[in-house]
């Protein structure tokens, strides 16, 4: 098994005052050289948006581009024909394909939104743009694995690649096991919220760790738990 540490105080930073926004890989004016990917995982940017405020229209190509709302909505239209809001508790994923342009802003006029932008390079390049979105309920995923996105699970919503996004809130005490779906992948582990113990790696809050030639993995809450697991192929 190899693992990788990422804490959550070595992430670069950007605050444009309407973006406060952390980056756990290289993006924009933040560059690492020793933080450029985890295997097909290319950006974990951790984004709180001022009310009305956002991201004017803009292009992507050849990315998978997942958002996940922590709290807050966004309202999202693209060159898709989608125009629509982006709840708490919504799992949103664009691939850009051969090119797609969208905007995306805090959809309220008196509330912060922060949200997860995560961006997968595909398995596929230059296929047609898409758009789906869907609710999942927090319930669902206490003390187990909740799938998200998959390349081939009707429950989640689906990505052009062999990746899997799993998200579980984890009670104190409780422990959970997972087990990589694909042979010769790796996973990695953002807490969102929380302090778990992987192994001999302790993460808090917002810390991450990646881990890849390894069948599964076994995590412990110390104490009540948000945890994303990305599961991605390490050979790009």
């Amino acid at each position: 098994m190899k693992t990788i540490f990422h804490s959550h105080a070595d992430r670069g930073h950007a605050n444009f005052g309407w973006l406060d926004s952390f980056h756990s890989f290289s993006f924009g004016n933040y560059y690492n050289p020793e933080k450029t990917n985890f295997g097909a995982l290319r950006v974990l940017n951790d984004d709180v948006v001022t009310p009305s405020m956002g991201f004017g229209t803009h292009p992507h190509d050849n990315m998978e581009i997942v958002s996940i709302p922590l709290y807050g909505e966004l309202a999202h239209k693209d060159s898709t024909g989608t125009n629509g809001v982006i709840l708490t508790g919504d799992v949103q994923i664009m691939s850009a394909g051969s090119g797609i342009r969208h905007s995306e802003f805090n959809h309220s006029p008196d509330k912060n939104v922060n949200f997860l932008q995560i961006w997968i390079l595909p398995k596929e390049r230059n296929i047609e743009p898409r758009y789906a979105q869907k609710s999942y309920s927090p319930v669902e995923r206490k003390n187990k694995w909740q799938c998200v996105v998959s390349p081939n699970d009707s429950n989640a919503v689906w990505i052009n690649q062999d990746a899997y996004f799993s998200l579980s809130t984890l009670e104190p005490s409780h422990t959970l096991t997972y087990t990589l779906q694909t042979k010769g992948n790796g996973v990695y582990i953002f807490l969102i919220s929380g302090k778990v113990k992987i192994n001999d790696h302790v993460l808090e809050r917002r810390d991450a760790l990646g881990v890849w030639d390894v069948e599964g993995l076994q995590i412990d809450a110390e104490i009540s738990s948000e945890i994303l697991c990305i599961e991605v192929p390490m050979k790009i």
